[in-house]
């Protein structure tokens, strides 16, 4: 079979070895003669594997013993409304810095149960160039209930890679960074994401919270979405995704034999610069993000010619390079490389385009 890399950008790729491991027990997990997925998610053995996930998780990210870790439904837009639902308390105001598509989408459904107080922080010229304001700029309201803020636009290949500092509870919606590299928990009320990113498969959303904050909900929150009685059930106030936080715990431990996050960001790292520098060593291809801004894990180009679009897309899936077209809102092509995404699939794609800037260019 040839080799596929996929550089989706959600639902995204899982390591190799965590699907062979998934593979390897769907029909009979824990020799239980079933699958996991057909188990009661209260039974004994999976509330073991679920409470054994939530540990590998906290030590990967030094999750401190003040914060609750939630396994949610709804994925990242669940969270859109469950933050301002959670968070608002009595006040009426909330504080949204925008630096791309989701986190003004964020803003559209704050503003559904809060007057938004917004602080646009993306900055582009007239030549289709982006930067982003530094954080130690960024205006917030003191009388809003949180500041929330997406440190990775997975569309636009946008980054903030500094966490600002505030006076009042930080949110991050980390759908497309978290455990990417290390990150310090301690700076955030509340942290969420989205699994099919660098978690798991699409289904799961993961909120971290801090415990001071789970008093706030708003009277008619939805039980479902409510951080507090989601806790208390240890995340099964319902039937949770099961798969999913199953296949993310193996994630959890795959990233550990990785030698956790320092090792995961230095290769997150090594990749993305290989890849940056063969747009930015080329007139063929272009990235207009401002260098101090790009991200890591989604990298959008453009070819100079654009009429070589889709000639680019069907020689790559020819050479086992999948799902490189950009989003609809940007055009061009995006390479996501998530940390499942190996140096040598990135190898592979520089190889390729450089090739087919030979060719065509």
């Amino acid at each position: 079979m040839k080799q596929v890399y996929n550089f989706c950008s959600g639902p995204a790729m899982l390591p190799a070895e965590v699907m062979a491991k998934a593979q390897q027990e769907f029909t009979n997990w824990h020799g239980l003669g079933v699958s996991v997925m057909e188990i009661s998610h209260r039974s004994s053995d999976y509330v073991a594997m679920a409470k054994e996930a939530e540990q590998d998780l906290r030590d990967l990210l030094t999750i401190p013993d003040n914060y609750k870790v939630l396994f949610c439904h709804g994925g990242g837009r669940g969270q859109f409304a469950g933050v301002p639902m959670n968070l608002l308390g009595d006040k009426k105001l909330a504080s949204y810095v925008t630096t791309g598509h989701w986190s003004r989408s964020a803003v559209t459904e704050g503003e559904k149960f809060a007057s938004a107080d917004i602080f646009d922080a993306l900055l582009r010229d007239d030549d289709g160039n982006v930067s982003v304001r530094p954080v130690n700029e960024w205006r917030y309201s003191q009388d809003s209930a949180y500041l929330h803020y997406c440190p990775n636009e997975t569309i636009e290949g946008i980054a903030v890679h500094q966490i600002p500092h505030v006076d009042i509870p930080l949110v991050g919606d980390f759908s497309s960074t978290i455990l990417s590299e290390p990150l310090d928990v301690n700076r955030f009320g509340v942290i969420y994401a989205g699994a099919q990113k660098n978690i798991g498969p699409s289904g799961l959303t993961l909120v971290i919270v801090r415990d001071d904050l789970l008093d706030r909900a708003m009277a008619h929150t939805p039980s479902i979405l409510n951080y507090a009685v989601t806790a208390k059930h240890d995340s099964m106030f319902n039937t949770p995704p099961t798969y999913a936080w199953y296949l993310s715990g193996l994630v959890f431990k795959w990233a550990k034999a990785q030698g956790g996050l320092s090792a995961l960001a230095k290769l997150n790292s090594d990749k993305a610069k290989l890849l940056y520098e063969c747009i930015d060593n080329s007139d063929f291809y272009k990235n207009q993000v401002d260098i101090a801004y790009r991200s890591k894990m989604n990298v959008p180009f453009f070819l100079a010619d654009e009429t070589l679009n889709e000639v680019f897309l069907s020689e790559a899936a020819e050479h086992g390079l999948m799902t490189l077209k950009g989003h609809r809102v940007m055009g061009g092509m995006r390479a996501s490389i998530y940390n499942a995404m190996p140096m040598s699939g990135v190898q592979t794609l520089v190889e390729f385009m450089r090739e087919f800037e030979k060719h065509h260019g």
